[in-house]
């Protein structure tokens, strides 16, 4: 007996470590997960978080990770039309909101007019590079929508915001202190919800507004194993898609998305548990926010 437990220890000590990719949104999130994942299977879990697109260009450029978990179903979506990845999973969404520095009255009623303020500094991320800047051109053509020639007023006005962030304001929330606070560089960002309840975290007095329903924006998150990945990859797929990594998102305000895959469908169990609790911690979070979010 003692020697077999010996050899199980043994096996679980030299297990091989998985590498993790993910989008600097998942940062909080999925590092609990990894960290929860490893406890519980003994297996060891490397991470490392930027833009999707950067981290979608690297594997493209040869570079090796086991997992990539992706702001948007594009980037992982291309890696699997190469050849390069696996079926592709939905495995959470967040919504667009928009941060705001504190006195300017932000609402969502308000919201367009704020916008198109040639006074007021807007901020979104890079698109192409980094998904949540696509999403904030698809805000700003629905806008267009609602007002024709805002797309090209509010596209030529938005500050593409880049760059390398002090180590201290390396996260969701951080990034949008950064901005917004830190060096004055934007008034309002459009944000993730999920980075926006970060943000509060550390500054209390920003403001944080939904979107009106004419232009909201969903975004889904994809995750696929890589081609050539240790076999253990699956168990930690599993492991994101499964009730306990599913709650671990929803604390951090991500909502669990019905699982589909690409190119084939592919359920998941135990959803519809995931779900009751992405209610509770939603009204859980709404009511923490109720006093900040406008």
């Amino acid at each position: 007996m003692t020697c077999l437990a010996s050899i199980a220890m043994t096996n679980k000590s030299f297990a091989a470590t998985l590498t993790l990719w993910g989008a600097g949104s998942l940062r909080g999130a999925l590092s609990e997960v990894a960290t929860n994942f490893t406890q519980e299977y003994g297996i060891p879990v490397k991470t490392e978080f930027a833009s999707s697109g950067s981290l979608r260009t690297r594997l493209e450029n040869g570079e090796k990770a086991d997992v990539f978990a992706s702001a948007d179903l594009g980037n992982a979506i291309t890696l699997n039309q190469k050849g390069i990845s696996g079926e592709v999973e939905t495995f959470a969404s967040n919504s667009i909101y928009a941060i705001a520095v504190p006195g300017l009255s932000l609402t969502s009623e308000n919201l367009l007019n704020k916008f198109l303020d040639p006074n007021i500094k807007l901020g979104i991320a890079q698109p192409v590079s980094d998904p949540l800047g696509d999403y904030a051109i698809e805000v700003f053509r629905k806008a267009d929508q609602i007002r024709p020639g805002s797309f090209t007023q509010l596209d030529a006005k938005a500050i593409r915001l880049t760059g390398t962030l002090p180590p201290d304001r390396n996260s969701p929330g951080g990034s949008i202190v950064y901005y917004l606070e830190d060096i004055n560089k934007s008034d309002i960002y459009l944000v993730y919800y999920t980075s926006a309840l970060a943000a509060l975290d550390i500054s209390p007095n920003l403001q944080v507004v939904e979107l009106p329903d004419s232009l909201k924006v969903k975004a889904d998150y994809g995750l696929t194993v890589l081609k050539d990945a240790n076999p253990d990859s699956q168990k930690l797929t599993d492991y994101i898609l499964s009730p306990k990594g599913q709650q671990i998102l929803t604390k951090y305000g991500f909502n669990p998305a019905k699982t589909t895959s690409v190119p084939e469908p592919h359920g998941v169990g135990g959803m519809a548990l995931a779900l009751g609790i992405a209610f509770a911690m939603h009204r859980k979070l709404a009511k923490k926010q109720q006093v900040r979010v406008r």
